[in-house]
């Protein structure tokens, strides 16, 4: 049933989707997921304790049309989902859902799918008819990621995409013949931009991390070089952030100096926003810090254009209470009945303004409006560079980011036998560790650690850490011998945080601005096999070894320089066995990961401390 908004005429008439039949979307065994029911239970509740429903006109949900899904994806897509939940796949549809990236499916799926694409269908008609100023659908399963032919990343349907593909094609009469899509979803929107990629009609805008290619989804289909095709070219505009934690200040600079102008070159009689919220302050996934206030100024912005028709389909957004402290800020917005109250004092990061740059370089030969190089006086305006003060370092600092850092793909080596540390579950030491760590920046856990056997020869040196004390901590031989073999698991992490984990293991303070390993350090860097970063001046896992490449994510860890391995050879620096509590550590990770019994893990520690190293002649 739908329900009238109570309030005056004078007032923008704002639209809300909701329905509790989206909640049956759920993981099958039950096990807690990010992308989860009470993600649209805790917006509704928001909203209701607010009052909003009241100001608003409530619309009933409805599911989309077979017709209508297959504007934009394949007729096995669009099977797949409508399917999946019946009951000839009960025993089938784990299996079959383990096969896409970043996918569950249950009972529940299907009509989910089916509503999250019809509700913002429905939504977006009401806006384009005129009888909704506006309208915000709170929709899951998201949508963004789906491909044509792939549901991935949470996504079974493209919500965004089947109804701008709706309002172009199957409704002319509504005179929708440009549509502005803005993804603020902390994920790059890859099944949007692959669905206009040639479609001058539609003007596709994502903001992003993006790191190099190794935030998810994990391409490069998110850099801005990727500017569309065809008729399409210069209509697709991405904007990926080289790091985590950028705020509103960063977010704000982007919609001044890209998408605004360019907006009001394009001139879009629509506007739908993939509104993810995972870039909000606090969320586990995103590692940014965009808050409420945040969000208010991008979408107040964005009221200017097509006469404020606006449709927001809920993307992403993991934090429940950032999520709905957020969404109720936007939906406030539509309704135009209360100023927006804040402020941000903050600059965007330097890093920021070299993707600004380089974007609107990328874009200025299809938007002059972007031709003109920014004031220096302006890009002058940034935020401090990160400051790291990090403590002397062994291998054992590296496994303690290990346990924290988190998620994309770059895959880290971290010393022998790591992964199955004993961690104090209040204060996150390892055990035995005398002097704790300060962990990357960003600390959701890694995506994945597994094990591998490397031909490179483990050996102890220098005879004090200030974070095991006495004794000597594990380095890597930097060439390789296939006589030799390590044991190191591998801990899926993000560039960013690999280069937080350098800064950490070598010792010192160090202002940054930019990162030490960057996209073209890393293509190098498999030629070179290793790369000696000398901004680190002495420390002690200064040289970064490749190891090759694992699901073709390339393998990183990091030891000593070669003269430091000359030192170790000749004297000058100590080689020293590892304190108890280090040498404990490392036979207990080995033995717990199964890779070796006790008693061959002290053998193969053992070897690591009396075997002479050898380096090679040239």
């Amino acid at each position: 049933m739908e329900v009238n908004s109570e309030s005056s005429d004078c007032m923008r008439r704002v639209g809300l989707v909701y329905d509790d039949r989206m909640c049956k979307h759920a993981t099958a065994d039950g096990d807690h997921h990010p992308e989860n029911p009470d993600r649209i239970r805790a917006i509704w509740k928001k909203l209701e304790s607010a009052g909003i429903p009241q100001r608003c006109v409530v619309l009933n949900a409805k599911e989309a049309e077979d017709k209508h899904i297959l504007s934009v994806h394949s007729k096995n897509h669009l099977n797949l989902i409508k399917n999946i939940s019946s009951k000839e796949f009960d025993s089938q549809r784990n299996r079959i859902a383990s096969k896409f990236n970043s996918i569950y499916m249950n009972e529940g799926s299907s009509e989910a799918a089916f509503l999250a694409a019809g509700s913002v269908i429905e939504a977006a008609e009401r806006v384009a008819r005129g009888e909704l100023n506006s309208a915000f659908a709170i929709v899951r399963p998201p949508g963004h990621h789906a491909e044509q032919d792939e549901p991935m990343g949470f996504c079974l349907y493209n919500n965004v995409a089947v109804a701008a593909s709706f309002l172009l094609n199957e409704r002319p009469e509504l005179s929708i013949k440009k549509i502005l899509i803005v993804d603020w979803d902390v994920h790059h929107g890859n099944g949007t931009q692959k669905m206009f990629w040639k479609d001058s009609r539609v003007l596709f805008f994502s903001v992003h991390r993006h790191e190099f290619g190794c935030f998810y989804p994990a391409n490069n289909d998110g850099f801005y070089a990727m500017t569309g095709e065809g008729p399409g070219a210069g209509y697709n505009i991405n904007v990926p952030w080289e790091n985590g934690r950028c705020g509103d200040a960063d977010y704000l600079a982007v919609w001044d100096h890209i998408l605004i102008p360019v907006a009001r070159d394009f001139n879009p009689d629509i506007v739908i926003i993939s509104a993810g919220f995972d870039a909000a302050i606090g969320d586990p996934l995103g590692g940014c810090c965009v808050t409420p206030y945040g969000y208010s100024v991008l979408l107040k912005k964005l009221m200017e254009f097509a006469g404020g028709k606006i449709i927001m389909a809920l993307e992403g957004g993991y934090n429940l209470i950032s999520l709905a402290n957020s969404v109720l800020a936007c939906v406030e917005v539509l309704l135009e009945d209360k100023p927006i109250t804040g402020s941000s004092e903050a600059y965007p990061f330097e890093s920021t303004w070299r993707v600004i740059q380089g974007v609107r370089q990328e874009l200025s030969a299809f938007w002059p409006t972007l031709a003109d190089e920014l004031p220096k006086k302006l890009t002058s305006y940034k935020a401090s560079p990160l400051q790291l003060l990090i403590s002397s370092s062994d291998s054992e600092d590296e496994s303690d980011i290990g346990l924290h850092i988190g998620a994309a793909n770059l895959e880290v080596v971290v010393q022998d036998g790591l992964s199955k540390l004993k961690v104090d579950e209040d204060s996150h030491v390892v055990e035995g560790l005398q002097k704790p760590c300060a962990g990357s920046a960003d600390r959701s856990p890694p995506k994945e650690v597994i094990w591998k056997t490397i031909p490179h020869r483990l050996f102890f040196g220098r005879d004090y850490s200030r974070s095991w004390g006495p004794g000597g901590v594990a380095f890597l031989h930097p060439e390789i011998n296939t006589q030799d073999k390590a044991y190191v698991s591998l801990y899926r992490i993000t560039l960013e945080q690999f280069n937080d984990v350098l800064l950490q293991e070598n010792g010192s303070s160090y202002e940054i601005s930019s990162p030490l390993l960057d996209l073209a350090a890393l293509n190098s860097i498999t030629d070179k096999q290793s790369i000696l970063v000398e901004a680190l001046k002495v420390g002690w896992y200064r040289n970064i070894l490749y190891l090759g490449k694992e699901c073709d994510i390339p393998i990183l860890t990091l030891t000593c320089s070669q003269s430091d391995l000359e030192a170790f050879k000749s004297g000058k620096l100590p080689m020293s066995a590892p304190s108890k509590e280090y040498a404990n550590t490392l036979i207990r990770g080995l033995t717990e990961g199964k890779q070796l019994s006790e008693e061959d893990a002290i053998a193969y520690m053992q070897e690591a401390l009396t075997k002479p190293i050898v380096i090679p002649t040239p």
